[in-house]
Order: C-alpha cells, then sequence, then structure tokens
C-alpha cells in the first residue's frame, strides 16, 4: 500500500508479489478491488507475477487530482506513474470496462512496452448512445436470500447483476459497491463530458498474446462493438459468456479464472520466446 506523485495526482496503489509486472486496471467509479477481488485467487496459484493494482483519479484513495478534466489527462496520469513504479519496463495489462479503454490508450502510446493485454467488459465505443448494448435481464434469483437484503440494496443488485444470489451479493458488494460508495461523484461527472480521448484508438495490430472476455448481457458495453476491432488484434482469445454482464467475472468465476489463466500462460510463453530470440 502505497502513494506515487506523479504530475497531476498522487495515484494509490497496492503491490503484490515479484516477477513479471502486471497493472491492472479498474472500471468507472470502483476502486482496485474491483480487480483484485477477482484477479487475486488467480495470482494466489500462480509464482512469478508482480501485481500493480492501482485507484484511478477520482476514485478509491487517489488524492489530489483537481486538474484533471477528462480521460486524456487520466491516461497522460497513468503513464506517468507507469514511469516512476516501471520505468523503461516492459508490463502487460488487465483492464475492466473503462480500465479496458484505458489498457487500448496504452497499447496506443506504450505498444513495444506491453507483453500483454486482457481486456473484461472494455468499453469499445466511449460514447454511451453510440454502443450496441443488451437489454438488462435477470436470468438467476435466489428469492429466499434476497429476502434478507433491503429494497434500496435489492433494486441496485438487480439493476446491475444477471445472477442474484448470495455468493454474487457479497463480491458485489465487497468488489464494487465498497469502491463507488467513496468515489468522487462531481470529478467523475467532469470526466462524463469528457470520456473520449482526443485521438483515435486502433489502427495497427497489436500483435501479442491478449484476451477479451465479454458477458452476452452486458447491457453496459455490450459484447458486439468489441468484434468489430479483432481484425486488430490477431493474437485473440475472444469469449462471450453467457449468464454474464457487466460484472461477468463475478458471474462467470470458473470460466473466468480458466481463461484468464489460459492467456497467463500464453503470456508467459510468449515473454520466454521474445526473451529466447
Amino acid at each position: 500500500m502505497a502513494y506515487c506523485k506523479v504530475r497531476q495526482a498522487e495515484i494509490y496503489y497496492e503491490e503484490i508479489g515479484d516477477g513479471i509486472p502486471i497493472l491492472l486496471i479498474h472500471g468507472f467509479t470502483p476502486d482496485h478491488r474491483l480487480m483484485s477481488g477477482c484477479m487475486e485467487p488467480i495470482f494466489t496459484l500462480r509464482k512469478g507475477w508482480r501485481r500493480i493494482y492501482v485507484d484511478l483519479p477520482g476514485m478509491g484513495l487517489t488524492k489530489n487530482y483537481d486538474e484533471i478534466s477528462n480521460s486524456d489527462h487520466i491516461l497522460s496520469t497513468l503513464i506517468d506513474f507507469i514511469e516512476a513504479v516501471l520505468p523503461n519496463q516492459e508490463y502487460i495489462i488487465a483492464g475492466e470496462s473503462y480500465g479496458g479503454y484505458l489498457a487500448r490508450g496504452l497499447i496506443k502510446k506504450h505498444k513495444d512496452r506491453v507483453l500483454g493485454v486482457a481486456f473484461i467488459c472494455p468499453v469499445i465505443i466511449p460514447n454511451q448512445s453510440e454502443r450496441t448494448i443488451e437489454k438488462h435481464k435477470v436470468l438467476k434469483r435466489d428469492n429466499e436470500f434476497l429476502k434478507k437484503i433491503s429494497e434500496v440494496e435489492l433494486t441496485d443488485f438487480s439493476s446491475n447483476q444477471v445472477v442474484l444470489n448470495e455468493y454474487n451479493w457479497l463480491r458485489y458488494n465487497k468488489e464494487i459497491i465498497s469502491g463507488c460508495k467513496i468515489a468522487d461523484a462531481q470529478f467523475l461527472e467532469k470526466i462524463k463530458n469528457n470520456y473520449a480521448f482526443s485521438f483515435e484508438l486502433e489502427n495497427t495490430n497489436y500483435t501479442k498474446p491478449s484476451l477479451f472476455l465479454l458477458g452476452r448481457q452486458d447491457a453496459s458495453v455490450g459484447y458486439k462493438d468489441a468484434l468489430n476491432i479483432m481484425e486488430y488484434y490477431p493474437r485473440a482469445s475472444v469469449a462471450i459468456l453467457d449468464i454474464a454482464g457487466h460484472n461477468l467475472q463475478i458471474e462467470q468465476p470458473e470460466l473466468f479464472n480458466c481463461l484468464v489463466n489460459e492467456w497467463l500462460d500464453r503470456t508467459e510463453n510468449y515473454i520466454k520466446l521474445d526473451a529466447i530470440d
């Protein structure tokens, strides 16, 4: 647990383990617990990875970010953070939702240094009205358990999750709501109005191991828009998970763990082969 002071913010981050650096970037409004909640169970069974969980400006415990006003600034702040903690080093990325959008920005800026990337329900089109999304629907529910939570909690839970049961509630509450509660709503509203980068993203192929995990019932970013950029990711595995919305890591944990582990295996192999070459 530490702070890293860069030009436009003091970034809070947590670092665990040694080895290949992996930057884990959460989505819009939650904090690093969104990523540590789903990724640490994987890494506790794998050696040789240096996990860097970051709180983005306006979220979590990051502070002194008043000069930031758009996604370009957040990306440049993230790059400053990378230069501070991983100076001139190669690294890989896992990003969820807005974190996936930032990951695409990092590939644009650090293409030679990013050795692999996993996109979890990534934002592809920043303008929400232009996205191809699914209509939200609940596919599984435990009515007996749902009687135990308040009406306010149930409304929030049922509007964001496809699976409504105790397991999903406990993780949703711990990994997502906990961060949302401490987010700077006024700051985030400012970023929402300047959400898109000022530059184009994919225009050349990213030829290193990548993974797209998409929720078949994702009513936030959908899954179809991601399929339209696959030509730029010739080394991508793509999985569209059923019974999975925008928090598929919680709703389909076994598939999530399996697919992320397979991507990490491919990335490790790529790094070893690159070292030999």
